[in-house]
């Protein structure tokens, strides 16, 4: 299914008719169905799956659905009109109504079990069986896979109702979540991070549930009271939905010989993968066990570029378990995730994720998320000593070339053609002790500016209460301080001139427009900070979606100037009253 030889413009499909022509269920096709379950996927309770790579599962309607975005990018590059998102059957099916869907589309979706691993350690408890043969997609179902464009896409409803992974919760996904997971796969696309996609997000106009969350400026770190609130489903797209503890569950299967076909299992799974995911870079040609190397090799080098564009642009996943790890290699689960305000390596927007998921740590998180990866794979290395022995070298190669991305990305934030370890020392010392904006002071820094004025815009020093100040002593001798940062800076435009010459070989300097042109498309001006969403889901609970739109339009061009009046919205420091209120500053779930 992997695309080689993509159109360049796709012609444009107006009806879901034309949508379903271009069905291509491979993984329900080649894949193995759980032998226990209901046909028809009426199997809304929760219950053990032993076996088999999926569950047909009929996806619950939300009640009364309307509109309230699609993405009109994904759109495009789908060939959809954009007039689809609002027609009744493609609201009806994409908001989880399949039972008309037209030939050759199916009225039937499916869920997938998975395993969890947390930093490396295998966990079960959170299983309700206590066996790991109860978890995976709870509320998640996928209802449509396709090539669409000479590409393989599965298309997946979150917040879709029950399936037999629910562990007794009600399936459903509330209007605030989806919207800022709508929101946030298309603003990482936008900013050039690898991440499944929105394609639309509808919302009931009746339906509603009860979830623990926040009071109004609340400085909890957990929910303080218990709120209905509109449900919703997004329709989130990949190529696949594979996650590392997917293939997790059938090696513990297999490693145990849990059932007859466990091994057959893992290997029909890690091969499905390799089709869906690198096709494009694996030959079918060869044997299982060349594969499994190819496909660790890539891995890795996907999930080192991957958190190291996390950290380019101040992301933080929260929760990087091995399960909300995808396999493709792309961003897959938003649920507490943030983005940096005042640069702090220790940020964790999750109460319960603890040091070992925050800002700077997720280079070491994303090293136990691939440990569990080629586990995972071993059992099907068993008899060829040679590939284990390089499976062990790959695997233990991940540290440095995740150094190398890490370096690679630092320098390209700092318009240096090599990364200089004493500089980027001190601008972090300096930008935790003064307490700096995270996005603002990298753009202030692109424009190249003359002395340390401009990046004083990013600089939120009092402004922050004390209690989630950072900063050093060094914040009541400014003079100090602005000296230091002089200083950084005249370093930084020493080594930024000599990197642009003697060590490029270019005949002249490059020029500074050059150079801040270059940052800026690494550094970008608007980020999806949760002080701005928090305005938009609480509009659309009253039904006004307007800045929902806007945005999605605005964080769509993350790098662009945009007008003023954006600018003078959406370019500033987070307002001090935000700091360290739940919901906005910290959140301890994401419904």
């Amino acid at each position: 299914m992997t695309n080689r030889h993509p159109q360049k413009n796709p012609p444009t499909l107006s009806t879901l008719e034309e949508l379903a022509m271009l069905a291509n269920y491979s993984l329900v096709d080649t894949l193995n169905c759980d032998p226990d379950a209901k046909i028809d996927g009426v199997d809304h309770a929760p219950r053990q799956v032993f076996s088999g790579h999926y569950v047909p599962v009929k996806p619950t309607p939300i009640k009364n659905p309307e509109y309230v975005a699609h993405s009109k990018s994904l759109f495009s590059e789908l060939g959809l009109d954009d007039s689809l998102a609002r027609s009744t059957d493609f609201m009806n099916i994409f908001s989880g109504d399949i039972s008309q869907a037209p030939e050759p589309m199916r009225k039937v979706g499916w869920a997938c079990g998975y395993a969890l691993s947390i930093f490396g350690t295998e966990y079960y408890q959170q299983c309700p069986f206590q066996t790991g043969n109860g978890y995976g997609d709870g509320r998640a179902v996928s209802v449509f896979e396709g090539v669409i464009n000479g590409r393989g896409w599965e298309m997946q409803l979150k917040g879709g109702g029950r399936t037999p992974y629910c562990r007794g919760a009600d399936g459903r996904a509330v209007l605030r979540s989806s919207i800022r997971e709508f929101l946030a796969q298309e603003h990482m696309h936008a900013l050039g991070v690898p991440t499944s996609r929105s394609l639309s997000l509808y919302a009931s106009k009746t339906e509603q549930v009860k979830r623990p969350w926040y009071s109004e400026g609340s400085y909890s770190r957990d929910p303080d009271m218990l709120i209905s609130e509109a449900v919703a489903i997004s329709t989130r797209v990949a190529p696949s939905f594979i996650r590392v503890g997917q293939l997790e569950l059938f090696s513990r299967r297999a490693r145990k010989n849990e059932h007859p076909q466990a091994m057959a299992e893992l290997e029909k799974i890690v091969l499905h993968l390799i089709d869906r995911e690198y096709g494009d870079v694996i030959d079918i040609k060869l044997t299982t066990a060349e594969k499994v190397i190819l496909l660790a090799r890539e891995f890795r080098s996907r999930l080192t570029l991957l958190v190291a564009n996390w950290i380019r642009v101040g992301y933080c996943q929260g929760n990087f378990n091995s399960d909300n790890c995808a396999a493709g290699g792309f961003t897959l689960d938003y649920g507490p995730f943030g983005f940096c305000d005042a640069f702090n390596p220790q940020y964790q927007p999750w109460t319960g994720g603890g040091h070992h998921f925050s800002f700077m740590n997720q280079p070491e998180a994303a090293a136990t998320n691939f440990y569990a990866f080629c586990k995972a794979l071993l059992p099907l290395l068993t008899s060829h000593q040679d590939y284990q022995q390089q499976l062990d070298e790959i695997l233990s190669g991940f540290s440095s070339v995740m150094q190398t991305q890490m370096q690679s990305m630092w320098a390209a934030k700092l318009g240096l053609d090599i990364f200089n370890a004493e500089l980027f020392s001190e601008l972090e010392m300096l930008m935790v002790q003064t307490s700096v904006d995270y996005t603002i002071f990298f753009r202030e820094l692109s424009m190249v500016p003359g002395d340390i004025e401009p990046l004083k815009k990013s600089f939120y020093k009092h402004s922050m209460p004390l209690q989630a100040s950072s900063a050093s002593a060094d914040e009541s001798d400014p003079e100090g301080i602005d000296k230091r940062w002089t200083l950084w800076l005249t370093k930084w435009k020493s080594l930024i001139s000599s990197s642009n010459t003697a060590e490029t070989g270019a005949a002249e300097p490059q020029s500074r427009e050059e150079l801040s042109r270059q940052m800026k498309l690494v550094n970008p001006k608007y980020i999806l900070r949760e002080w701005l969403v928090v305005p938009a889901y609480q509009q659309a609970t009253a039904g006004d979606y307007a800045l929902v739109r806007e945005l999605q339009d605005v964080m769509t061009q993350p790098y662009a100037e945009q007008s003023t009046a954006v600018a003078g919205k959406y370019y500033k420091l987070k307002p001090s009253e935000f700091f360290e209120v739940g919901g906005m500053s910290h959140v301890s779930c994401s419904s």
